[in-house]
């Protein structure tokens, strides 16, 4: 709506002339260009990686002598100026790109993520129709007149010649999808060689949808410039060959991109507060009530800054063994000034944990920004050294306040290792992002000993303060009944978001039951040998498989997760199906011995049976009816295997209180075990201290011949917990 109150008639024709020049730059490009254009695009859908990367991939495994972090494939400097009334960005940006390949390249592909909210053309708007038709996700809001967003190319020029361009789809979405970009060369780039590419722009933020945009004086800027696409080689992510990896912005999908160094000059109002990735240069220009700020960092891959006026900043420093100081920022509305301190707080608390854990933070910066009001789609996205994080009105101890502030802030942290620095394709392998920092971040809440609390301050002035750890609620959201997507799966090619949310929750799953299965001290291990392997590279799943194998030197429990879970739908749901017990009497009947035939007669041996009996008793005047007697039980239990095999421990409990232990490890899909004791078995469990998290079904593990509420309080309690977490919701709204 601000777009059409301010120069409505105008505005719009500015940008009909601007698609008329558009439109006129995407004439076909030469014959001779497409002819020699012969490097084809990663698949778009048969994106599971299996095979390991080359030891060589991406330059090889940094050893820490190297002149930077990483190897710097591009390179951008940017002149942004935002027209805070229009959220527009007029940019000039200048880029240079190292062509890695072994060929001369003579197109380049760009991203142009902004086209994604330019109409309900676009392929995010068509997925979200079919992958949330419940609207139970996020990015749901409906744009009105003037709220679109979009991003035109102005013009292109390569050492002064103009360039031609025009779009493509890669993934093979609707026509109107202008998110990818082909730009033909005037002169192609050799192998080894480097394009330099000047670039003229103008980017309209959206009103916020998801991850960018504005609302009122808030301006989130995130994937605003033209982003080159990445060139991978052959032994590089499953590439067998040189390809483009250049996918269209899905619904559920973020973004890929090359290392390199950014310089970037941000003009704003001078009344706006400003934060964004990197470090700010030298001493602020103000003119004609605008100020320039100058912004840099090196080995990262993308750049995203916020200009927001009345906004408010809290500072704090982390200082940690390995790390530079690190000067850590908080910009947040004075709505959610409550959020300000415990921001900062969780944020520093979060550095030092992955520094200790996984490797020391590189950069010498972090900025946190909690959005405003009605922008909450912008809250809990991640770029380089900068996140945005959630506002509350107020945080309170030991309830779902303080546990929401500190999981989005370490969430959105722990992106920065493996979204950040070990940079993994989110397009095609969330499970490594998404994934695997959710599955660190709990081990983070765990060693703080900080649960889901599901309470608010109501409920806890009634007494009522549900709470479970972060691994028992992620095992509840994990769908482990009825998996429907491999969690290697890419992020467009699913059944529905919220099939796509399972590769949180279920790779948290996945990961903690193989840390069981590993032990902690080795799953820590391949943790940190997969960072110190591929940072600032790009490694594929099967190079993490690769690590956790090559690290634990267990590839049986290793693999059976990834052929299981990571690779495929497998369920486990075991159980125990009956138990039954007899007393071991003398038989009746004509047996052998001594090559002598005798013969037991049933009359005469009930009682015998009686008169032992009795003298046991008189043995033991104090014993319990059933507790014992001069024969011994024999007990079976029958356990079932409704899914894979996997690991058990089966604990059966005698009616003397003592219990044995013993293991089924087997494919078979049912087995019965015999014990003969004193005692009968009353009662027998599967999987007693709860290693098994993949158990899809816990309620089925355990049966007892006396009757015994233990099940049902503890279903009990899970529904409990979930009419909380719905009670809680409803305080918010």
């Amino acid at each position: 709506m601000r777009l059409a109150t301010v120069g409505g008639g105008l505005w719009l024709v500015a940008v009909v002339m601007l698609w008329s020049c558009q439109a006129s730059a995407q004439t076909a490009a030469p014959a001779a260009v497409a002819a020699t254009q012969d490097i084809l695009f990663a698949p778009a859908h048969d994106t599971m990686i299996t095979q390991k990367s080359s030891p060589d991939a991406w330059g090889g495994e940094r050893t820490g002598n190297e002149p930077t972090l990483s190897d710097r494939v591009v390179s951008y400097t940017i002149d942004a100026d935002l027209d805070a009334a229009k959220h527009a960005v007029t940019g000039k940006e200048h880029m240079t790109w190292r062509n890695r390949g072994d060929r001369d390249v003579h197109s380049v592909y760009f991203h142009l993520y902004l086209n994604a909210f330019q109409n309900e053309g676009s392929t995010f708007f068509t997925e979200r129709n079919v992958l949330d038709r419940d609207h139970s996700g996020r990015g749901l809001a409906t744009l009105k007149r003037g709220e679109w967003g979009w991003i035109r190319l102005q013009k292109v020029r390569q050492g002064g010649a103009p360039l031609k361009w025009s779009f493509v789809h890669p993934d093979g979405g609707p026509d109107t999808d202008q998110t990818v970009v082909r730009i033909d060369l005037a002169q192609p780039v050799p192998a080894g060689g480097t394009l330099a590419l000047d670039i003229d722009f103008l980017s309209q933020l959206p009103r916020v949808v998801e991850r960018t945009g504005w609302w009122g004086d808030f301006n989130l800027v995130g994937q605003w410039f033209p982003k080159i696409a990445v060139l991978e080689l052959p032994g590089e992510r499953g590439a067998t060959q040189v390809r483009w990896n250049a996918h269209e912005f899905h619904f559920n999908s973020e973004f890929f991109a090359d290392f390199g160094l950014y310089d970037v000059y941000l003009t704003v109002p001078s009344d706006y507060t400003v934060g964004a990735v990197g470090q700010l240069q030298g001493a602020l220009e103000q003119k004609d009530g605008r100020t320039t700020y100058h912004f840099v960092q090196g080995d990262v891959h993308d750049f995203a800054w916020v200009a927001a006026k009345g906004f408010k900043t809290l500072e704090g420093t982390y200082q940690g063994s390995g790390s530079p100081k690190v000067a850590v920022r908080v910009i947040y509305p004075m709505d959610y000034e409550a959020s300000a301190a415990p921001t900062l707080k969780s944020s520093i608390d979060a550095i030092g944990y992955f520094s200790r854990t996984l490797a020391p933070y590189p950069y010498s910066t972090l900025t946190v920004v909690i959005p405003p009001y009605n922008a909450q789609e912008a809250g809990g996205m991640e770029y380089p050294t900068f996140f945005t994080s959630v506002g509350l009105k107020y945080v309170k101890p030991n309830t779902w306040t303080q546990m929401t502030s500190d999981f989005v802030n370490i969430h959105e942290f722990g992106h920065g290792y493996f979204y950040g620095i070990l940079a993994s394709n989110e397009f095609e392998e969330p499970i490594l992002d998404e994934g695997l920092n959710e599955f660190w971040d709990n081990r983070m809440l765990c060693e703080r000993h900080e649960d889901v609390v599901l309470a608010t301050r109501f409920t806890q002035w009634l007494g009522i303060a549900p709470r479970m750890t972060g691994f028992e609620f992620e095992r509840l959201t994990a769908m482990l009944r009825h998996p429907y997507d491999p969690l290697a799966q890419n992020s467009w090619d699913r059944l529905s978001s919220d099939s796509y949310g399972t590769v949180y929750s279920r790779t948290a799953t996945a990961m903690r039951d193989l840390e069981e299965r590993l032990g902690t001290p080795a799953l820590e291990k391949a943790f940190r040998l997969y960072y110190q392997r591929w940072r600032f590279r790009h490694p594929s799943i099967a190079d993490f498989r690769a690590a956790l194998i090559d690290s634990s030197g267990n590839a049986k429990e290793v693999d059976q997760i990834f052929h299981n879970y990571v690779y495929g739908t497998g369920t486990l749901d075991d159980g125990v199906s009956s138990i039954s017990s007899y007393e071991v009497l003398p038989q009746a009947g004509v047996i052998w011995k001594d090559s002598k035939q005798s013969e037991v007669v049933a009359d005469e041996l009930d009682k015998q049976i009686d008169t032992q009996r009795e003298d046991w008793k008189k043995a033991h005047p104090n014993a319990k009816p059933d507790n014992a007697g001069p024969f011994p039980w024999h007990s079976t239990v029958t356990v079932v295997r409704n899914g894979i095999a996997a690991p058990e421990l089966l604990r059966v409990t005698y009616e003397d209180g003592s219990h044995e232990d013993v293991i089924w490890d087997d494919d078979r899909r049912w087995a019965r075990f015999d014990f003969t004791k004193s005692s009968k078995v009353v009662s027998a469990e599967l999987d007693p201290d709860a290693h098994n998290f993949l158990d899809a079904n816990r309620l089925n593990n355990s049966q007892t011949i006396h009757a015994d509420g233990a099940a049902s309080r503890r279903w009990t309690a899970d529904v409990a917990t979930l009419l909380q977490t719905f009670y809680s919701i409803l305080v918010t709204l």
